[in-house]
């Protein structure tokens, strides 16, 4: 792959990671109750759902959703519930963070593999992910070179600036974490936040494309 074509990717996918998602918005919610280290779970989690989504785009089952209308519709349903069972969740919070020793007592209710859980179906419960990626890697890949090793260039870029960019959502949540310890705030905020996942748990369950 040469340097031009990489940096051409890199510039696209920085604006796509960048654009505030469900993912980076779980970051940041995590990050603000959890703590920024203990949110890297939550990150991993969401790096990983994006690896899987690449290999099985690459291995073509992304066309095969793509053309099967029933099945991409299902994936959608189960997808958008899971986003709209988050936003519900996070409504019905009622838990509150500790400024002083921030989400201490957090950390002891919620393991790092739940987090690692939480990240990774966020992460790969919108099927339309799974075409974006059928779409975007043939762009940049030379077909008349070796695929496999242009292939993981590009996975592995994807990963390094999508771990970068969510580590900084969750830094963002974390360092604003001051700013609730006020419960009525941090109640808004959880009523915010779920709002907003149940908002694009909607959005993907009633899109057409």
């Amino acid at each position: 792959m040469d340097t031009l074509t990489w940096l051409t990717y890199v510039g696209v996918i920085f604006a796509l990671i960048i654009f505030p998602g469900p993912v980076a918005l779980l970051c940041t919610s995590h990050g603000l109750k959890f703590g920024r280290k203990h949110t890297t779970a939550t990150v991993l989690g969401g790096a990983l759902s994006s690896l899987v989504l690449m290999v099985v785009s690459s291995l073509g089952l992304g066309a095969i959703l793509a053309a099967s209308e029933s099945a991409f519709y299902i994936l959608k349903l189960v997808g958008g519930a899971y986003l709209i069972y988050l936003g519900i969740a996070a409504w019905r919070d009622s838990s509150s963070i500790d400024i002083h020793s921030p989400s201490a007592a957090s950390h002891q209710r919620v393991p790092m593999k739940t987090l690692f859980r939480r990240g990774f179906m966020v992460g790969i419960s919108n099927p339309k992910d799974l075409l974006f990626f059928a779409a975007l890697f043939p762009n940049f890949i030379d077909v008349s070179q070796p695929q496999l090793i242009q292939f993981v260039i590009l996975a592995v870029t994807w990963l390094v600036i999508d771990f970068t960019l969510m580590s900084t959502y969750a830094g963002l949540g974390s360092s604003i974490n001051r700013w609730f310890q006020s419960p009525r705030r941090y109640k808004r905020f959880n009523r915010a936040t779920g709002s907003l996942f149940i908002a694009a748990g909607g959005t993907l369950m009633a899109s057409n494309h």
